[in-house]
């Protein structure tokens, strides 16, 4: 339900507060009061259209909150996935607060539990929290798509489309194989043809895991293979043979080491010293003997070096078609070689999937065809339950049926010789139709003209459909149009009965209907400074015995004896259904 509601600088609206009841909320007020306003409000903040227009003259902005509470089961099976799709999980509760911000001079701002999301995003969570019946936005029921789910959730057919839904899903996966199985001869051989040359070329190299590391480092020992023999050498000489009457480090060394001897011998605070010049004279011998094996072991071979050049552009042609590294290229011949398998054995796996397709087409036209018998019942069922809803509400002559067609397809399920089409809802296009007078045809439900007639047949499709209605918040906008207090005393008790499983509000101006509102609101403008304003009050007791009887006209003593008269005959309807 929407629990609170806020606007501010919004057309005439300053700002406003409104906290709705959970049941009927009925708000009233004179013509251009800014009734409606609030109604549009609540369609922008649900994601309806949004320009500077409707910012307040004199503002840079208009804010309009709204905070609903879904029940645990819409929430968790409707609104959660929805939030965690976009990245706007609540942590904390089950609690819905959404945010539309107009500005003038930047974008709109559009939020989801205070987190920015898109106008597309808020547009989806609106549509299943809110209806809001005045020209068709928000408007379920006008949806074609949606028909088909509001006549299976009332007919209960939902656990028999379910089964239809998993057999046409395993029905694609096997026409998504047999598609890529059946591209053709000559395109599969061309295919086999490639990739026993790249298993081939891929296993002719004989690659293994590092050796490009390895025979990049010898590479670049064999090319410069002189220059490390020459540096080799030098050092080897700096450090055990000298160089010309430059004595070897290990010469000096051993000079160093013979006076230190004598220092020790004369003063024992040296023998540490001496024992580290020892230790460092072993570390450079090592050193030399190092540097002398490491030479001889260098050895200029340009043959080997043409042959690791080659096997190295090699290896970077290979690269250049299957990975980028020995490792992605071994795993594209594995890959290659199950695909190769797999095409190998495609005749006999074509034959299964075939048959597999044959299975499923077949069990499929038997739960849709059964779906479809079982839609054809109920859609009678329903439409004469909505045909008497109708003539309670002033359309006496009103037809409503549920148009049911097949369409023939050759990939189809077969069904009294036919093939017809098919989705995961069955092979029926549902659409509901209406002719609102007599001599007309009936129509397609969401062709005809908006207004009190369109609103009418809503609210007389929303009676009986209430329990298949998923969406818990409904709203209608001056529904009385065109409608005489007897009239709207039917309206009135309808919707106070939509209140078993949802929330409404309504805009009225017969007082026939705000007499069965659990929660009365009146709608008015003043001008404050010299500019107008829209403000509402919740009316109780007298308060809204006084606006009933403003509603039947002048008042009078008259006119507050019928209003109290009619809010007490309200009061004790509602008190006997409750019973």
């Amino acid at each position: 339900m929407l629990t609170y509601l806020t606007i501010s600088n919004f057309a005439i609206i300053d700002h406003l507060d409104l906290h709705p009841s959970a049941g009927f909320n009925t708000l009233t007020g004179e013509t251009g009061a800014g009734k409606s306003i609030i109604i549009d409000a609540v369609s922008t903040l649900l994601g309806g259209r949004g320009d500077t227009d409707q910012i307040r003259t004199g503002s840079d902005q208009a804010l309009i909150e709204g905070v609903f509470s879904p029940s645990a089961t819409l929430y968790q099976e409707v609104i959660l996935p929805l939030l965690e799709e976009h990245g706007l999980e609540n942590a904390e509760d089950d609690t819905l607060m959404l945010t539309r911000e107009i500005n003038r001079k930047r974008r709109n701002i559009c939020r989801v539990n205070g987190r920015l999301a898109t106008l597309g995003v808020l547009r989806q969570i609106g549509q299943r929290l809110v209806d809001i019946h005045n020209q068709g936005e928000h408007l379920s029921l006008l949806r074609v798509r949606q028909h088909v789910d509001f006549l299976d959730r009332y007919a209960g057919l939902f656990p028999l489309r379910e089964k239809v839904a998993k057999k046409v899903h395993t029905l694609h996966s096997v026409r998504s194989e047999l598609s890529r199985l059946l591209k053709g001869e000559r395109e599969l051989a061309r295919r086999v043809d490639l990739l026993q040359y790249q298993i081939e070329e891929i296993a002719a190299a004989r690659l293994r895991p590092g050796e490009e590391e390895e025979l990049t480092r010898e590479q670049t020992l064999l090319s410069n293979a002189e220059r490390l023999l020459s540096q080799t050498d030098t050092l080897y000489k700096i450090l055990h043979e000298g160089e010309g009457e430059r004595k070897s480090i290990l010469d000096q060394l051993g000079e160093v080491s013979d006076g230190l001897a004598k220092l020790v011998e004369l003063d024992g605070k040296l023998k540490d010293q001496q024992k580290s010049l020892e230790e460092t004279t072993y570390q450079v011998q090592e050193l030399a003997a190092a540097l002398r094996s490491y030479g001889e072991e260098i050895e200029y071979d340009p043959d080997r070096l043409h042959q690791v050049e080659e096997r190295l552009d090699l290896i970077y042609d290979l690269k250049r078609k299957y990975g980028d590294s020995i490792d992605e290229i071994l795993a594209f011949g594995e890959s290659a070689s199950e695909e190769l398998d797999s095409l190998s054995h495609s005749e006999e796996r074509i034959e299964e999937l075939e048959s597999q397709e044959q299975v499923l087409l077949a069990r499929i036209g038997q739960l849709a065809g059964e779906l479809s018998t079982t839609r054809q019942e109920a859609s009678k069922i329903l439409a004469e339950a909505i045909e008497a809803e109708l003539r309670g509400l002033g359309m006496e002559k009103a037809r409503f049926s549920v148009s049911i067609q097949q369409r023939e397809t050759e990939d189809g399920v077969q069904l009294d010789g036919r093939r017809c089409a098919f989705d995961h809802t069955g092979i029926d296009h549902v659409e509901f139709m209406i002719s609102p007078n007599v001599g007309e045809p009936v129509k397609p439900l969401s062709k005809i003209a908006s207004g009190g007639e369109t609103a009418r047949l809503m609210l007389a499709m929303k009676t009986v459909l209430s329990a298949a209605d998923e969406v818990p918040v409904l709203i209608f906008d001056e529904i009385d149009a065109g409608l005489g207090g007897r009239a709207g005393a039917v309206i009135g008790r309808k919707l106070w009965a939509l209140t078993e499983g949802h929330q409404v509000l309504c805009v009225t101006h017969l007082p026939q209907i705000a007499a069965f509102g659990d929660a009365h609101y009146q709608v008015a403008k003043s001008v404050i400074e010299g500019r107008t304003v829209a403000s509402v009050e919740q009316l109780v007791l007298d308060s809204r015995t006084e606006e009933l009887a403003q509603m039947l006209g002048a008042a009078s003593e008259a006119t507050h004896l019928s209003a109290a008269e009619m809010r007490e005959e309200a009061e004790e309807w509602k008190a006997a259904q409750s019973r």
